[in-house]
């Protein structure tokens, strides 16, 4: 809430926050519940609740071309709604909510998938991310390199990043050491970008959040 308005400060604008229960999100309410909405933002969370109508919620965005920005599990959900919609992998999922789905878009480390005790095995703190040229993340940052902060446990499953590249989803942020997916954006759309990290955790009043700057100058421009 407080990065949104950081960002509403430099832009002089009022951020209006609707707030949407996800568990309560169908098909046929998708229409109503987004009426007058210029921007969604889909951000953080653990467990099950509400995942399917966050998904349909990220569809709507990419379909209707309306500004998004996903944060964490909003990145996971926009590459399973972007795998499941877009490149027909209709069994995709994470192994999050499904421990034995047939296609974990996102999935646990290598390294952690023998562990038992889940207790202090979260990726935390800063880690390093490499921009790609070109894409909406290095407009947004102006430098190849960034440290970004996180809080999460998943992470994309590489084994289909060929895949859905060829359906045009641009891996643009990468954490080259564990090369671990940051970053992704969609280049034909009006402003979609998601991102594994936090960048509200780096927002202050005075300097808004690069992510949150562009995702509200896209969101202003709506009519």
């Amino acid at each position: 809430m407080e990065a949104l308005k950081h960002a509403g400060y430099k832009y002089n604008a009022k951020i209006n926050i609707k707030w949407v229960d996800s568990e309560k999100i169908t098909e046929k309410n998708l229409k109503d519940t987004f009426k007058n909405i210029k921007g969604i933002i889909v951000p953080g969370g653990f467990g099950s609740r509400g995942i399917e109508g966050m998904i349909l919620s990220i569809q709507y965005a990419r379909e209707k071309n309306i500004p998004f920005l996903g944060i964490c599990l909003g990145m996971q959900l926009a590459v399973i709604e972007f795998a499941r919609n877009v490149c027909g992998i209709k069994e995709a999922n994470s192994t999050e909510f499904d421990d034995i789905c047939q296609k974990p878009i996102i999935d646990l480390m290598a390294d952690q998938k023998n562990i038992v005790n889940m207790g202090g095995t979260l990726r935390l703190g800063n880690y390093e991310c490499k921009l790609k040229k070109g894409t909406l993340a290095y407009n947004d940052y102006q430098q190849e390199n960034i440290l970004e902060r996180h809080r999460h446990r998943y992470e994309f499953n590489n084994k289909y990043k060929e895949t859905l590249e060829e359906k045009g989803l641009i891996f643009s942020g990468i954490n080259e050491k564990s090369n671990l997916i940051e970053i992704i954006e969609l280049p034909k759309h009006k402003h979609f970008i998601a991102c594994q990290f936090h960048p509200e955790f780096k927002s202050r009043p005075t300097k808004c959040h690069p992510l949150f700057d562009s995702f509200i100058k896209a969101s202003s421009q709506e009519k």
